[in-house]
């Protein structure tokens, strides 16, 4: 049986539930972003939104907020192809599509299927592979939609813990799943998945919530305590002092990944597939950083 202290508090909770459900406030999120390519060692941002072969995009429309992620696989340099140039036009693509409004909120994986098709429609091909994650926030439902093809991927955080994540798509060791334009009689050989194929979900956020985006780079050279340590210097929701710790995660993930001795998250994965792998991995590094605060413009 409940004590009444104890019933009070179950009452003040489901009181405190149903408000947030029916909060009639818009949300938005407030985003900075801040990476380095694995050949600098600062950050440097290449034409458009791009650290090394990753890019990304912070976009805005009437209904909803939209961040993209992608990874170009740099493996494509052996034959003579920048992978920079898929993942930054795939962002690019997406990124005009929200502003075109050309676009569903709660169906993130549309945008990515209609950029990577129009990709695949140039007439030129673009040849190339990359990693893609796109979230959403609807403004007025509250919700935050997502689709994660790869190894990039996201965090949403609350109250100083991970309430929500994507799942990472590999199809063996350091093999992510990828989106792909290959050249013509090479279709069978390189590896290439379909957008659709992309890990879909949706969460309901509250205000405070932190939503970190980032590539690879990041995750496979910083765990989740670490991150988490870094995200707790993160007093306010204005723009700079969310850039300013964009920048401190970026930054201990850059050092991180030039320190031999340190046995990262990647180094770790490796020991479990059976491969002796110390150190961190040197790599593009894009970081996303996002707070959900009332809509007020």
């Amino acid at each position: 049986m409940l004590s009444v202290l104890s019933y009070g508090r179950f009452v003040a909770r489901a009181v405190l539930g149903g408000l947030s459900q029916t909060d009639g406030r818009d949300y938005k999120l407030i985003s900075a972003s801040y990476g380095f390519g694995k050949d600098f060692r600062k950050g440097i941002l290449k034409k458009g939104m791009c650290y090394g072969d990753d890019a990304c995009f912070i976009a805005r429309h009437k209904t909803a907020d939209v961040l993209g992620v992608a990874d170009g696989v740099g493996g494509w340099r052996d034959y003579g192809v920048d992978p920079s140039q898929f993942s930054a036009t795939l962002m690019r693509t997406c990124e005009r599509l929200v502003k075109e409004g050309r676009f569903t909120p709660s169906h993130p994986v549309g945008i990515l299927t209609s950029g990577y098709y129009e990709l695949l429609q140039n007439k030129v091909p673009l040849l190339g592979s990359s990693t893609a994650c796109i979230v959403i926030l609807d403004r007025r439902s509250h919700r935050l939609h997502t689709c994660n093809l790869g190894d990039s991927g996201f965090l949403v955080v609350r109250a100083g813990e991970v309430v929500h994540r994507s799942d990472e798509q590999q199809h063996y060791f350091n093999t992510p799943f990828q989106l792909s334009i290959a050249p013509p009689g090479a279709e069978g050989v390189v590896l290439s998945d379909s957008p659709e194929a992309a890990d879909s979900s949706s969460f309901d956020v509250q205000l405070g919530d932190i939503i970190l985006t980032a590539t690879d780079g990041l995750f496979d050279n910083m765990p989740d305590y670490m991150i988490l340590q870094e995200l707790k210097k993160l007093k306010t929701t204005n723009y700079e002092s969310i850039l300013e710790t964009a920048q401190s995660i970026a930054k201990q993930a850059h050092d991180l990944a030039y320190d031999p001795n340190y046995m990262s998250p990647f180094a770790q994965f490796a020991c479990d597939n059976g491969l002796h792998v110390r150190g961190g991995k040197p790599d593009d590094i894009t970081v996303l950083l996002s707070i959900v605060a009332e809509y007020t413009d």
